[in-house]
């Protein structure tokens, strides 16, 4: 007989020992001490540092002219009509459209030019930076003065705004007579003028402004400054003495880290579809998939909408599409479902795996999947109608069912919901797993799965810090808490757990093996991941040491991912290397292959494309730019687009029959999505950023975040070159696995229900090392 293996006499036992030393857990805990005590002490200074709100502005005559009321109201009317996701404020919101920032900066300059010389100053040059970079703001009154010529320019770009967002058209592609209430113009401009008064003020004591003198703005004097570019450089020693450190360390103990050290002695036989019981849990969560499917489809259509936007803004091949699909409502619900249609799927992913871990289900757990579902179902579609109706302006701005910052675009009332639909989630995964939790020593991976659940709603949940009338610095840093902390950080936790779990299920992988790739990846992930998060915060208006120790920690997030892809062959191999002398093909090739894909853009995607722009030097140019889109979708369809498919693909395997499986569509899924997406990045993003980079540095930033710029014929084709790859990824990738979810929903009832599993659900051992007969000797 064979002998069972320490982790399977270990699971029937009442007690369990740690399969991992003290010294990874005492690493993680070093990390996340240091890396969050960090995070404190920024968040400190970005409560009592970031540039100023002023309680009233006024002229020099003592005219006033708006207060921090006005600029915090016309705040909220920026995110709920939508113009974060048209334009930009301080380099951060959508990629069409201007900077109003640096909009501002750029007709406030003027104006005042032209005062100037309407006074006999042929060259007011001098004049206007004096002007407009001394720092009037008194912090005892809290009061702001603007010089008269100030004055007399915010009244002047009222009119300008007044016009602009009032067009009776769509040429600009939002909607007709979009805003037309002078006192919304006059707060909306209030909000404009005070971050452009910020991105050319100097702070007290320094010679650079509050934004680290961004934008680069000629006409008064902003320029690069020393930190940005002694930081950049810092980086780049960061990044090659990190991944020479990880080299080292990786040819000395690569036989004890990472997959290399799953040294099994067993041959396995992977159970074919079929031969595994599914409980009513499981399949439930196939109605989670096909959801998935049908959002993931909406967002490529709405996506491929906003893209033509940028090809031809003034018609949607002869249709006025602005009228009813506006680009600000089209990205917004692109971002929205973008999110919307991966975490439903880690949800899903969560709950399907639960039985296979715990070998038991709990009664009515399906009942609570469905409910959760359902749950799901009415933030998204809530939300989402939520938006269209504030951007159309019939919600109005600053309630709770008003549109919010970007990413964090659903209104206040539904991100509530959607953090009590993920503790729910986790309510789920705790009671499948508490029976097998009690057994289980803390350092295992039965808790290592719940711990890296739990940091999703947790994490999630501080984005309520960021209110619509919060102080952009501080709305800034709280957002990208989840932009960047909970997604690149504490969902790369979880996906790193989940893989893990799928190869120790498959018994390809030894629970020891899977614990110690798993902790490797947490110190790598945070120990750059966690104080990198402030990379977003260096123009925000934030002090300088927000840029200093987010560049120099970003840099190191592109360690473990070089990792990653020095395991990337060993990696691909798991499932093969037990297998020998079993005439079953190993089932889930086109999971572990969409797996593998992950591997691929995060290195890609997060990795060369995040750290390009990540440069404090190259940052300052391209915030905004094509660069940013072209590392957001590489990264986020790369890595957490194929992982939700991947685990879609997994749990499918299990409901198709065998024979009905469809082998052709699973290809050609797999192909369109990485080919579609390859082509999109290379096609069109990459090269239109870098030439959008290179016109921010020859030209200035104001002129490549115009229209004018994006509307060149050049770079009008170069939108258009799009067009192939993404009806590649909606055609050849997205409708095949559709095709395949509504496959595994039709067959979601049929087959084995269980509520007991077996001791291995997934696969049977066949022999161990010590009983195969020995190799014939060698003549």
């Amino acid at each position: 007989m064979a002998t069972e293996p320490a982790e399977a006499q270990r699971s029937t036992s009442a007690t369990s020992e740690p399969l991992i030393g003290k010294g990874w857990v005492q690493g993680v805990a070093l990390v996340m001490i240091f890396g969050f005590l960090v995070m404190g002490i920024l968040a400190y200074r970005t409560y009592t540092a970031s540039m100023p709100m002023p309680d009233k502005v006024v002229s020099e005559s003592g005219q006033p002219l708006f207060t921090g009321a006005d600029i915090t109201r016309g705040q909220e009317l920026f995110q709920a009509r939508g113009l974060m996701e048209y334009g930009s404020v301080l380099g951060h919101g959508a990629y069409l459209g201007p900077d109003r920032t640096a909009e501002y900066l750029r007709v406030a300059t003027d104006n005042v030019a032209d005062q100037w010389r309407g006074q006999g100053i042929s060259d007011p040059h001098d004049r206007v930076v004096t002007e407009f970079r001394t720092n009037r703001y008194n912090p005892d009154t809290k009061t702001l003065v603007f010089t008269d010529r100030q004055a007399r320019a915010f009244e002047d770009i009222q009119k300008y705004y007044a016009t602009y967002f009032g067009e009776d058209s769509t040429k600009y592609g939002f909607l007709p007579h979009m805003i037309t209430d002078k006192a919304q113009i006059h707060d909306l401009t209030a909000f404009f003028a005070w971050t452009a008064w910020a991105a050319a003020a100097e702070r007290p004591g320094h010679s650079y402004t509050y934004t680290n003198n961004w934008p680069a703005e000629k006409r008064v004097d902003n320029g690069p400054t020393a930190q940005v570019i002694v930081w950049s450089a810092l980086s780049l020693v960061a990044l090659l003495g990190g991944i020479g450190i990880m080299f080292a360390v990786y040819g000395r103990w690569s036989q004890k880290i990472g997959w290399h050290g799953d040294a099994t002695s067993s041959t396995l036989s992977f159970r074919e579809p079929g031969e595994v019981s599914l409980t009513p849990a499981q399949r439930a969560t196939i109605w989670f998939f096909a959801i998935v499917s049908v959002l993931f489809l909406a967002q490529t259509l709405v996506g491929a909408a906003a893209q033509h936007y940028r090809a031809d803004l003034s018609t949607f091949f002869g249709l006025d599409l602005a009228r009813i699909l506006p680009y600000n409502l089209a990205r917004t619900w692109h971002v929205q479902l973008s999110l919307f249609w991966t975490a439903a799927a880690f949800l899903a992913g969560g709950i399907f795996l639960v039985p296979f871990i715990a070998r038991r289900e709990p009664r009515r757990q399906s009942w609570l999947a469905y409910g959760l579902l359902g749950a799901v179902a009415i933030v998204v579609f809530g939300s989402l109608i939520s938006e269209a109706l504030s951007i159309y302006g019939v919600i109005p701005p600053g309630g709770l069912l008003s549109q919010q910052w970007e990413y964090l675009d659903l209104p206040r009332l539904w991100q509530i919901l959607l953090c009590v639909g993920m503790f729910l989630w986790i309510v789920i995964i705790w009671r499948g797993m508490r029976t097998r939790l009690r057994t289980e020593s803390k350092m295992n991976l039965p808790w290592l799965f719940f711990f890296a659940g739990l940091a999703i709603p947790v994490f999630y949940t501080v984005g309520l810090l960021a209110g619509s009338a919060t102080h952009f610095s501080v709305a800034d840093f709280w957002r990208f808490w989840v932009v960047h902390l909970w997604v690149e950080d504490f969902l790369e936790l979880f996906t790193t757990v989940m893989v893990a779990y799928i190869f120790v299920l498959l018994g390809v992988v030894r629970e020891r093996i899977a614990l110690g790739v798993i902790f490797l990846d947490i110190i790598l992930y945070s120990a750059g991941g966690v104080i990198g998060t402030m990379h977003h915060l260096y123009f925000s208006g934030t002090p300088v040491e927000h840029m200093a120790l987010g560049a120099f920690f970003s840099a190191a997030e592109v360690i473990p991912l070089t990792f990653l892809t020095v395991e990337a062959w060993a990696f691909l191999q798991l499932g093969s290397r037990q297998q020998a002398g079993d005439a079953k093909p190993f089932p889930h090739r086109w999971a572990v292959l969409f797996l593998v894909a992950v591997g691929f853009w995060n290195f890609v995607g997060a990795g060369i494309f995040g750290f390009l722009i990540n440069l404090p030097i190259v940052s300052y140019y391209q915030i905004g730019t094509a660069l940013t889109a072209n590392h957001g979708h590489a990264a986020m369809m790369g890595v957490y687009g194929m992982l939700a498919v991947g685990l879609a693909m997994f749990a499918f395997r299990y409901v198709i029959p065998a024979d009905k499986w469809p082998e052709k569509w699973a290809r050609i899924s797999f192909w369109g999505m990485n080919l579609g997406l390859a082509w999109m990045v290379f096609a069109t993003l990459l090269p239109l950023g870098v030439l959008q980079l290179y016109h921010s540095v020859n030209d200035g930033y104001y002129e490549a975040r115009s229209l004018g710029f994006i509307a060149q014929p050049g770079n009008a084709l170069l939108e258009w070159l799009r067009l192939p790859g993404d009806v590649i990824l909606i055609v050849g990738g997205v409708l095949p696995f559709i095709y395949i979810a509504l496959l595994a929903l039709r067959h979601s009832r049929s087959g084995a229900v269980a509520d007991e599993l077996p001791e291995h659900p997934l696969y049977t051992e066949l022999s161990t090392a010590a009983e195969q007969p020995a190799a014939p000797a060698k003549e």
